[in-house]
This record gives C-alpha cells, sequence and structure tokens, in this order.
C-alpha cells in the first residue's frame, strides 16, 4: 500500500497560479500511475490529469488542458500539480490518487489508493 498527502493548496485570485504537491509513503512510488481529481460542491468527483510511471505520457481533462501541468519526480516520491490560469471554477478539493495497473492510456486510471484531499479556491 502507499500513503499520499496533498499539499500546496489556498486561495489564489482568478488568472494566478499555484503548484499542489502529493507525497507518497509505503510503497516504490514509480510502480504507480498518478493522478489528480478534484470535486466541487455538490457535484461528483472528475478526473483532472494523470501521469505514467515513468512520467513519459500525461493525460488531462478538457476543462484544464493547457493551463495546468502534471509531472512527478520518483527520486522525491512526488507528483506535483502545476495550475496556471485559474478560474472560479476551478474551486474545488483536489486529491491526489495512485493506481495500481498500467493502462493502455493513463487517463483511464482506476486509483487504488486516494489522498486526504486539499482546498483550492479561486477567487474572482
Amino acid at each position: 500500500q502507499v500513503q499520499l498527502v496533498e499539499s500546496g493548496g489556498g486561495l489564489v485570485q482568478a488568472g494566478g497560479s499555484l503548484r499542489l504537491s502529493c507525497a507518497a509513503s509505503g510503497r516504490t512510488f514509480s510502480a504507480y500511475v498518478m493522478g489528480w481529481f478534484r470535486q466541487a460542491p455538490g457535484k461528483e468527483r472528475e478526473f483532472v490529469a494523470a501521469i505514467s510511471r515513468t512520467g513519459s505520457s500525461t493525460d488531462y481533462a478538457q476543462s484544464v488542458e493547457g493551463r495546468f501541468t502534471i509531472s512527478r519526480d520518483n527520486a522525491k516520491s512526488t507528483v506535483y500539480l502545476q495550475m496556471n490560469s485559474l478560474k472560479p471554477e476551478d474551486t474545488a478539493v483536489y486529491y491526489c490518487a495512485a493506481d495500481e495497473t498500467p493502462r493502455l492510456r493513463v487517463g483511464i486510471l482506476r486509483p487504488d489508493y486516494w489522498g486526504q484531499g486539499t482546498q483550492v479556491t479561486v477567487s474572482s
């Protein structure tokens, strides 16, 4: 198993940037496809971004593509989500997730483990 802890959330004005981090422990980090999900008030949890075990492949939700960048540092057992040009509709709790199973496309990951979430609030 792996433990996931998110950090970096906070309050930012529209058009600003935030960088989320997810630190993993418990197993070899490079064995997992990693992803970010988010859940806004009154809405279902939705996929945001994913990255392959080596970091060579990524996938994004259409709503964030071109604005968000997912990356990972396996030496530090950490995955990141760089969020630029933030919009009020990006406001949500953001969750880090890990999938043990290799996928044909990382965007179809099915997480086995979840972090506790970190709040991102974008003001207008």
